[in-house]
């Protein structure tokens, strides 16, 4: 393949993709070339754009940069690539950059578009810094405190980085719960208290929901102390999620909080930008402990094959890495 020419990843019709070839433009003023090194597949959101599930509501608000086609398909989808410039701006030659990208081994963007990574923080594991954003923005919006009982429901990737931020706050008794023990594991490698979700402790101050599931919610409304907050993670796509808003939720006084990682919280507006919060989850990536939430490999050939299955939630992968090239 010559320096012109790219493969990117398409899903055609509900839990099928293919990957097409395609022709790159000329280099215009302000862009860089970027081949890309490593990816890795959402399985919250693009699972359900894989799978079609996208409401008709959602289309706009939920299309990724530099997306191209529309809901629900034919879609070029995706939000993580990490690469090397190839060309561009001589400041950004031959530097690995962290880019929101459907999956594609090489592309076009604005120069602006790509973050170098920090020294340190290897490119293999950049790969986690949407997950990392998604989980910051999430403990903004739960707004732990100093010395809270916090339960995270939902051992996966984001919600483990969740309950890794909690446990950084002094005092804090922060308990990771899932339904799979095998999630003990990962825990124990992030330095966090795991239960399973038959035996997660009451009374909390804080509960962060973020397994993607609706029993999960149930179960943080119930874990919650009088006028505690309870933060909804997962995003159901066009699912229903039936909840007791009967029974004691009003007069214990609990608060349900949404948290969506497409808009910061107002409070943060006037000092953050994108920018700044995807510079703080690549500054946070120099942990190797974090090593951990990466649970396998695959060529990015392989993803038509591996996308159905990835979607489906099989097994106990976490964040499946994809490998486009090494860096040189």
């Amino acid at each position: 393949m010559t320096v012109d020419t790219a493969t990117a990843f398409w899903t055609l019709a509900p839990g099928h993709g293919e990957l097409r070839e395609e022709t790159l433009p000329a280099l215009g003023e302000g862009e860089v070339r970027v081949r890309a090194l490593y990816g890795t597949v959402s399985r919250g959101t693009e699972a359900l754009v894989f799978q079609g599930r996208v409401p008709e509501s959602e289309w706009q608000r939920m299309r990724a940069p530099f997306q191209v086609g529309d809901f629900p398909w034919p879609v070029k989808y995706g939000y993580v690539s990490v690469g090397v410039v190839e060309a561009g701006p001589e400041s950004l030659l031959g530097r690995e950059v962290f880019c929101l990208h459907p999956h594609q081994d090489r592309y076009l963007v604005p120069a602006a578009a790509v973050t170098p990574l920090p020294a340190g923080v290897p490119a293999a594991r950049a790969v986690l810094a949407a997950n990392l954003e998604t989980a910051i923005n999430g403990c903004w919006d739960a707004a732990p405190r100093v010395g809270d009982r916090i339960v995270v429901i939902g051992a996966g990737v984001v919600g483990a980085l969740v309950a890794w931020l909690c446990a950084a706050i002094p005092g804090t008794r922060v308990r990771l719960v899932d339904v799979s023990p095998a999630r003990a594991e990962l825990a124990r490698a992030l330095g966090i208290d795991f239960c399973l979700a038959d035996r997660a402790p009451a009374d909390n101050d804080l509960v962060i929901h973020a397994s993607g599931n609706p029993e999960g919610l149930r179960q943080a409304l119930a874990l919650a102390g009088d006028e505690a907050r309870v933060v909804e993670m997962s995003w159901y796509g066009d699912r229903e999620a039936s909840l007791p808003l009967g029974e004691a939720f009003h007069s214990r006084r609990l608060r349900l909080i949404s948290s969506q990682v497409g808009r910061l919280p107002a409070e943060r507006m006037p000092r953050w930008d994108y920018r700044r919060r995807l510079s703080l989850a690549l500054e946070l990536l120099r942990d190797p402990c974090l090593d951990a939430l990466i649970s396998g490999e695959s060529d990015f050939r392989e993803l038509p094959a591996l996308m159905p299955r990835l979607a489906a939630g099989a097994g106990e992968v976490l964040c499946h890495r994809l490998r486009y090239s090494t860096p040189d």
